[in-house]
């Protein structure tokens, strides 16, 4: 592994307010914050990242994500809302961030363990790998981190073409395996019945009822204490039942 000091590792966090299923979901409150507040907060409790940095687009709505980032003493870029991998590639080259950490910023239950862990294993085996990720056997949502170098990240800018590669980033790496060294860190358990990413109103319901039972702005809780939370009351469970089930439904007809 090559000498840490030589690496700036960073977590680019995407946001903008254009959701169509939620919109403004990234600037709705939890726990008296904006769910962007949280996914912030807690990736800087990381001991790996050295900088986590918003990325957001040039649209006059997005504006008040670029100010909100700024008022928390965060570097934040403004660029393609459609073309996020052009609007990461300009972000990590212009604040030379060399391994990158991508999370989206609908995931206010990210835990930064998890995040810190899978940071830990590229750098442990950068020299054999191109991409890490948290695999399917996390929950939605509480481990989304994937963590590549700034040169993968400037060759798939280079190389894919289609809308849905540029729009969702890294595609063209799992769609070219053969191009690709990657590894998915896999949970001890299969939790991939969980959903705590926010992309419903009943996801955020759910996440709220979470924070309600477990945290406050100046406590982190981890994955750990969420699935014993929800071991214990499994009412809570019921709340975007039906988004689990669609979203199982759109994986099994996809073949994912």
């Amino acid at each position: 592994m090559r000498n840490r000091k030589e690496m700036r590792i960073a977590a680019i966090v995407q946001a903008h307010m254009g959701s169509t299923r939620l919109p403004g979901k990234v600037m709705k409150l939890i726990d008296n914050k904006p769910m962007l507040w949280h996914v912030l907060w807690r990736l800087r409790k990381s001991k790996f990242l050295d900088e986590v940095i918003v990325a957001t687009t040039e649209k006059k709505a997005d504006q008040v994500i670029f100010k909100f980032a700024q008022s928390l003493g965060l570097n934040v870029f403004a660029g393609s809302e459609e073309n996020v991998l052009d609007r990461y590639y300009r972000t990590a080259k212009k604040y030379k961030i060399r391994i990158v950490v991508r999370v989206t910023s609908d995931c206010p239950l990210i835990d930064p363990w998890f995040v810190d862990k899978a940071i830990s294993t590229y750098l442990e085996q950068r020299e054999s790998l191109d991409l890490v990720y948290n695999g399917k056997t996390f929950p939605v949502g509480c481990a989304a981190a994937e963590v590549f170098s700034f040169e993968i990240l400037q060759r798939i800018w280079q190389e894919a073409k289609s809308p849905y590669e540029r729009e969702h980033v890294t595609p063209y790496i799992y769609w070219n395996p053969q191009l690709f060294r990657i590894k998915a860190m896999e949970h001890e358990k299969d939790l991939s019945h969980l959903r705590l990413v926010v992309d419903h109103e009943n996801d955020l319901k759910l996440v709220k009822e979470i924070f309600y039972h477990l945290g406050s702005e100046k406590q982190l809780f981890h994955l750990k204490e969420i699935v014993r939370l929800l071991d214990y009351k499994p009412e809570l469970l019921k709340i975007n039942r039906i988004e689990v089930e669609k979203y199982s439904l759109m994986e099994k007809s996809t073949g994912d």
